[in-house]
């Protein structure tokens, strides 16, 4: 009869990316009695952490990484000399601070979040021509951006109704007799590079 050993009835490991071995080396350190002997021993399951997560090395600060995780698997019971400041348990089980809800450019999310920001750039600029030419290329994004989620086709009023809204009445351009962009010159499409290369080949051959 051999006394078989299943993973359900092992101890749960606190970091599973470093397997059942490096957690067995951190308890062997816990119990070390001499605090040299602990600090030797932890520097080099340091390295071998470090040779077993590879990719962390791109990670800035990744020794400081290394040692957190360390103290997390020893669940801070490992009295050695850090280079860092030791984790407490309280930050790490912490609840996060809850994040505001994203705010978007009102009910008309198809113009996405920048088009507001570009908006209340617009209104901090001085009355004038390059203001004018701002306006009206807010304007053309927001044409370009309806038409792209909504239809093949829209009146300029809809677009200027819409940018006097969420400029809170402060853009009014419903009674400019200055047209927008064509919705075609809008949508229309930039040859891919296969395309652009079949065509360059045609006019050298036509040559």
């Amino acid at each position: 009869m051999f006394d078989l050993e299943y993973n359900s009835e092992r101890e749960t490991l606190i970091i599973p990316e470093y397997g059942r071995h490096i957690q067995k080396l951190v308890n062997h350190c816990i119990a070390l009695e001499d605090k040299e002997e602990r600090n030797t021993m932890a520097k080099a399951i340091i390295n071998v952490m470090g040779n077993l997560q590879p990719h962390l090395r791109d990670v800035p600060d990744f020794k400081h990484k290394l040692w957190d995780q360390l103290h997390i698997m020893a669940d801070f019971k490992l009295d050695v000399d850090s280079p860092y400041e030791t984790p407490s348990k309280e930050e790490l089980t912490e609840k996060p601070a809850k994040l505001a809800y994203p705010k978007s450019a009102s009910k008309y999310r198809f113009y996405g979040t920048n088009i507001q920001t570009m908006i209340d750039v617009a209104l901090t600029w001085d009355d004038g021509d390059m203001k004018e030419a701002l306006v009206f290329t807010i304007a053309n994004h927001m044409k370009k951006c309806y038409l792209n989620w909504n239809k093949d086709t829209v009146e300029d009023g809809v677009i200027l109704d819409h940018l006097y809204e969420l400029s809170d009445g402060q853009i009014d351009m419903r009674n400019t007799e200055e047209e927008l962009a064509e919705s075609k010159n809008l949508l229309r499409k930039r040859p891919s590079q296969g395309q652009k290369g079949k065509s360059t080949n045609k006019k050298s051959r036509k040559k």
